[in-house]
């Protein structure tokens, strides 16, 4: 009897995880673009944090930022919005993405930044609600892609994706495990908050 409803419990929680997976996929379809050059219009790139270690961005991080400085030199945005944690003074996301952005040749002017984006949910929110962006492109690795889209559409952007994956990454098969657990949480908290409001 207990081991039918130990395989109960995985196939239902593997049913889960195959069905957010399946509605995060389809939210993006034909919304992730390779080519800078065709891009719908949109006004700001949201760079979403991924660690820094001395002060330095992880490699993961770089090339988010490298891959949106290039979107706001081949003029397809005018803001990048840097966003990522803050959470105490001895760990601040944002402030280094800025300097790195700064360091590659975007002007101060054209950088905002969001020290209270903790997660994807997080800056999806803020986005909208405090720095008023509608028509966005999300600028992060293909294995984030999809949720990142389908977080910020469901708070009401119009985004679309720009894919930042420019080499091997270390500890990629855990990121790409830990996103399905991601994905389930955040279509359950999305769904809570819905019912919530």
């Amino acid at each position: 009897m207990l081991w039918r409803a130990t395989l109960l419990t995985l196939a239902g929680a593997l049913l889960a995880l195959l069905t957010a997976r399946a509605v995060t996929a389809l939210t993006a379809r034909g919304l992730i673009y390779d080519d800078p050059a065709v891009l719908p219009a949109v006004r700001a790139a949201i760079v979403f944090g991924a660690g820094v270690r001395g002060g330095q961005p992880t490699a993961v991080l770089y090339d988010r930022i490298a891959a949106a400085v290039d979107l706001y030199k081949a003029g397809a945005v005018d803001v990048l919005l840097m966003s990522g944690d803050n959470r105490t003074p001895y760990y601040d996301e944002p402030a280094v993405m800025r300097r790195t952005a700064i360091r590659l040749g975007v002007p101060p002017s054209a950088i905002l930044t969001d020290p209270a984006g903790y997660s994807t949910y997080d800056t999806c929110r803020r986005a909208g609600e405090v720095f008023n962006l509608r028509e966005v492109v999300l600028v992060t690795q293909r294995y984030h892609l999809d949720r990142a889209i389908f977080t910020c559409k469901a708070f009401g952007l119009d985004a679309v994706g720009y894919p930042a994956d420019r080499r091997a990454y270390r500890g990629m098969a855990w990121f790409q495990v830990r996103e399905w657990g991601a994905t389930l949480n955040a279509l359950i908290r999305l769904g809570v908050e819905r019912l919530a409001g």
